[in-house]
């Protein structure tokens, strides 16, 4: 299969020859790498965080964030996914300097591994790019041999036409190099972001053994960053290619000799039939892919008030293999991507996240399409704050928050939490003015002592949104229905309504997750029985009622 691939990738190299360097990376690492048990269960709930999220006094960053998960959210969060913690140079980790270092303004690999200790660690594996300051590309723009071909010079006179762009910047940026020829350098993401050349077979062998230096680091969890975008081609939309897919399975071929308890997860931000295609036969490819529909056509259908394609879609979702499954959250670092509501839901009707977004402070980034036109790419703006909605109420944010962070709970997969949204930030609209960069609006850093104070202040909107998270949380990691292997049912319910129906292996536990999706109260009958309502422990039976934006989750009693 190695051999395989790898002559698919690679058609005019010595593949035995490369394969003996897999090879021997492989045996270089075998006594390093323990091979663990570990499996996804009900238990498995992920926080994204950077490692830098929190300001303290007298320790430094990780140690800091490490003391305040153990006294937050140790006993119902078991999993932390942190954002590059590699030195960097923009884009708030997403321009690595050096793939094997911590960042020493944060803390050390120490600190790292001491929280391996503790949580499942989720590693960006940020491996389309890297900075212009590393020494990877210095390496290369001074002809060092080592580093000859380890980036991209395109020819501007190819054919770039049909390229998938994610932003409006320049494709390519020239650079300079130590004997004055310039270099017309691939950029996907910034100038700053240098795309590595994966048709050079040095470069995936160095990316392999970055990533086995991470698990060796404590990595259970490997995040596949912009990994749509790793190869390129003249000709062709330079995404999704028969390449990219052939990577992946290396990686996960190498990775599962050494590791087979890591789980890799694809990232890639694209219409959901193109996502979908990073879990390969469901035995080859991605562990997990995140679900990004999820984020933009919730809180649609919340401040809509409408089921109806929310359900049509939940419908349509399946699963490759047993192997398989989602990865699923509302918010991120990054912003709610729109591109994956296309073919689900109609322009025209996307435009009520834009509006919502806009009223609260919200911004918009753009891509440039291939007629030169721009297209929205996603929206900057809090999830919460996105929940005020137009009418710019607080207390309907709320409501609408809890209710989105309940769906996906429930949703088949593994549910996350970015940072912001467990702790109920709002938008940072001072920290765009600083940076000039629409992401900086969900990606704030606090202060310990005052995050603290504010989740202790009982009424307060951080204490609200985290108590009724942490409450839910602690409540779902219980049931075995809710395991990423349980099956899941859309029930056919009237326009408003969304009823969601887990059950566990061998029917050891069936749950029916009822959620109301509208500002008034709406009432659900069920004649078939008595169920205990999971969160308040009330038996309930018959007429249902459910006030506006309320939820109920029910089991057979």
């Amino acid at each position: 299969m190695l051999e395989e691939l790898l002559r698919l990738i690679y058609p005019k190299h010595d593949i035995s020859a490369l394969i003996d360097r897999v090879e021997k990376l492989k045996t270089e690492y075998a006594s390093k790498i323990s091979k663990e048990r570990f499996s996804l269960t009900e238990r498995d709930v992920v926080l994204i965080t950077y490692g830098d999220q929190l300001n303290g006094e007298e320790q430094n960053r990780l140690t800091t964030l490490h003391s305040f998960l153990d006294k937050y959210i140790k006993h119902c969060i078991n999993s932390i996914h942190l954002l590059p913690f590699y030195p960097y140079t923009s884009d708030d980790g997403f321009s690595v300097v050096n793939y094997t270092q911590v960042n020493p303004d944060i803390g050390t690999w120490n600190d790292i591994q001491n929280m391996a200790k503790d949580y499942h660690l989720m590693f960006d594996a940020v491996i389309n790019h890297m900075s212009q300051k590393s020494d990877w590309f210095q390496g290369y723009l001074n002809d060092q041999p080592d580093f000859k071909q380890y980036f991209i010079d395109a020819d501007p006179s190819d054919d770039w036409s049909k390229v998938i762009r994610p932003r409006t910047s320049p494709l390519l940026h020239a650079f300079s190099s130590k004997s004055k020829q310039t270099k017309n350098i691939w950029t996907t993401f910034s100038q700053d972001q240098v795309d590595l050349n994966y048709s050079n077979p040095d470069v995936l062998i160095s990316i392999l053994a970055v990533l086995l230096e991470y698990i060796d680091k404590g990595a259970i969890l490997l995040r596949l960053d912009a990994i749509g975008f790793l190869f390129k081609k003249p000709g062709t939309t330079c995404i999704h290619l028969e390449e990219t897919h052939a990577i992946i399975k290396v990686i996960r071929l190498v990775i599962k000799d050494l590791a087979p308890q890591v789980v890799l997860v694809s990232e890639t931000n694209v219409p959901h039939k193109e996502n979908m295609s990073y879990f390969g036969n469901g035995t080859d490819e991605a562990h997990m892919v995140y679900n990004f529909t999820l984020p933009p056509l919730l809180a649609y259908s919340i401040l809509k008030g409408s089921t109806q394609t929310f359900s049509k879609w939940t419908k349509s979702l399946s699963l490759p293999s047993e192997e398989t499954c989602f990865i699923n959250f509302t918010a991120s670092h990054d912003g709610i991507g729109v591109r994956p509501l296309t073919g689900i839901l109609p322009e025209e009707e996307g435009k009520l996240l834009i509006e919502a977004a806009v009223a609260n402070g919200g911004l918009i980034s753009y891509r440039s399409m291939p007629n030169g036109n721009k297209s929205p790419y996603e929206i900057n703006c809090n999830y919460l704050s996105l929940l005020f909605g137009k009418e710019k109420s607080e207390k309907l944010a709320i409501k609408r928050m809890i209710l989105a962070q309940a769906v996906m709970l429930s949703f088949p997969g593994v549910p996350s939490f970015y940072f912001h949204s467990l702790f109920g930030s709002t938008n940072d609209i001072e920290g765009v003015s600083k940076t000039g960069m629409n992401r900086s609006i969900n990606r704030e850093k606090l202060d310990v002592d005052t995050l603290e104070n504010e989740l202790d202040e009982e009424n307060g909107l951080r204490a609200t949104i985290f108590n009724e998270l942490k409450n839910m949380i602690q409540c779902r990691i219980m049931q075995k229905a809710f395991s990423p292997t349980a099956s899941f049912k859309v029930l056919d319910m009237e326009e408003g309504l969304f009823v969601l129906q887990r059950t566990a292996a061998l029917n050891e536990q069936k749950i029916l997750c009822i959620y109301n999706f509208t500002s008034e109260e709406r009432k659900i009958t069920f004649p078939d029985g008595a169920f205990n309502e999971l969160l308040s422990n009330e038996i309930v039976s018959g007429e249902i009622e459910l006030n506006s934006y309320e939820f109920k989750w029910l089991v057979y009693s």
